[in-house]
C-alpha cells in the first residue's frame, strides 16, 4: 500500500460541525492532528456548541458558499446529512471526487445488528470509533476501519472523592428517554445521592451545563461517576472521568463491556442492584474508591491516549490519499 510521499504533508481537510458537545469534543481532539481542517458554517446550520469550543489555530470556519471555491485535500463527512444532501449542494463536482472519509460516531439506531449502512460508496472509507459499532452495524462492502477514542484533557484535574456522591454526565437525557437510561438514573437518585450535569438537565432537577474548562475538576470531586447508558457508543464523558481518576460505574453494555472490567478498574454490570450496592461500596470506602479509579486512569492511558489517537487517524489519512 502506497503511503503520502511525504508522510508529513498538512493535508486541508473539510468537515462539518455536528451541533451537539459530543461530537463537538470529538473533533477537538481530531484536531490535535497537525493538519488544517475548515468547518462549513453559516447562519441557519451554526454549531452553538463547537463554536463554544477552544479550537486550536489550525481549526477555520468556512462560509457554505465559499466552500465550492476552496481547495481541499479529503472531505471528512460525520452525518448522514452532510452525505446524503450537503455535499451535493455545496461542493463542485470535482471536490466531490476527493479522498473521502466518513466518520459514523454512533452504533446503528433502528435494529441492533441488521441496519446496512447509509454510505455504501466502496471508493470512501468508513471509520468507526468502536469495535462495537463496526460489529453492529451492517457496512456490506465498503472498506472499514476502527479508531478509537484519543483524549487530552486541556483542564487536568487529579480526583479528590471529596463529595461523598456520585455524578452523571448526559445531554437531554429526559429526551432520549430508556436509550441513555433516563429511567435508570431515576431510580439509581432516588437511592444514592447523585448530581447530574448536562444540557437540559435542569429538566430533571439537574444543574444544567457546566463551562468545559470546570467539568474534569468538578467530576474529580464526585466519589464517582454513573453511565446510566443502555445503548449508545462510548461516550467520552466516561474516558475523561477515567483520565482524572474517578471510579466509572457503569452498564456492562456496548463497547463499556471491554473498557471497564468489573471490581479492577471501575464497576460494570448489567444488573442494576449490582451497581447500586457498588456504589454504596464507593461511598463508604474511599480508599477503595481511590485504588478503582487509578486502576481506570491507567487503562485509559494506555487505550486512549492522544498520541494513538492521531497516529491512527494520519494512517487513516494516508489510506485515503493514496
Amino acid at each position: 500500500m502506497n503511503l503520502l510521499r511525504d508522510p508529513s504533508r498538512r493535508l486541508r481537510i473539510l468537515t462539518w460541525p455536528l451541533d451537539d458537545h459530543h461530537h463537538g469534543h470529538y473533533l477537538r481532539y481530531l484536531s490535535q492532528a497537525p493538519h488544517d481542517f475548515y468547518l462549513v458554517t453559516d447562519a441557519e446550520r451554526s454549531a452553538r456548541h463547537a463554536g463554544m469550543l477552544p479550537w486550536g489555530a489550525n481549526v477555520h470556519g468556512l462560509p457554505a458558499e465559499a466552500v465550492r471555491d476552496a481547495a481541499f485535500d479529503l472531505v471528512l463527512f460525520q452525518s448522514r446529512e452532510a452525505w446524503a444532501s450537503e455535499q451535493h449542494r455545496l461542493l463542485s463536482a470535482t471536490q466531490r471526487r476527493l479522498p473521502r472519509i466518513y466518520l459514523e460516531h454512533d452504533p446503528p439506531q433502528e435494529h441492533p445488528s441488521d441496519t446496512p449502512h447509509w454510505m455504501d460508496d466502496t471508493d470512501v472509507l468508513l471509520v468507526h470509533v468502536t469495535p462495537f459499532n463496526a460489529l453492529m452495524w451492517n457496512s456490506g462492502q465498503v472498506i472499514t476501519r476502527v479508531i478509537e477514542h484519543g483524549v487530552k484533557l486541556l483542564h487536568p484535574a487529579r480526583y479528590s472523592g471529596e463529595r461523598t456522591s456520585g455524578l452523571a454526565v448526559v445531554n437531554d437525557i429526559d429526551l432520549h428517554g430508556r436509550r441513555l437510561g433516563f429511567d435508570l438514573y431515576r431510580h439509581v437518585a432516588r437511592r444514592i445521592p447523585l448530581s447530574l450535569i448536562g444540557a437540559g438537565s435542569e429538566r430533571c432537577g439537574g444543574e444544567g451545563e457546566l463551562p468545559e474548562h470546570a467539568l474534569p475538576e468538578r467530576v474529580a470531586q464526585h466519589r464517582f461517576f454513573f453511565n446510566p447508558t443502555r445503548y449508545a457508543s462510548l461516550g467520552l464523558a466516561v474516558i475523561e472521568a477515567m483520565m482524572v481518576g474517578t471510579p466509572v460505574v457503569a452498564l456492562a453494555t456496548t463497547e463499556l463491556a471491554s473498557v471497564i472490567h468489573n471490581g479492577q478498574n471501575g464497576i460494570a454490570d448489567t444488573r442494576l442492584d449490582r451497581l447500586i450496592t457498588g456504589m454504596q461500596q464507593l461511598l463508604v470506602n474511599p480508599g477503595w474508591a481511590r485504588t478503582l479509579g487509578e486502576a481506570g486512569r491507567r487503562a485509559a492511558q494506555d487505550r486512549f491516549n492522544i498520541e494513538r489517537f492521531v497516529a491512527d487517524w494520519n494512517a487513516a489519512f494516508r489510506l485515503v490519499m493514496a
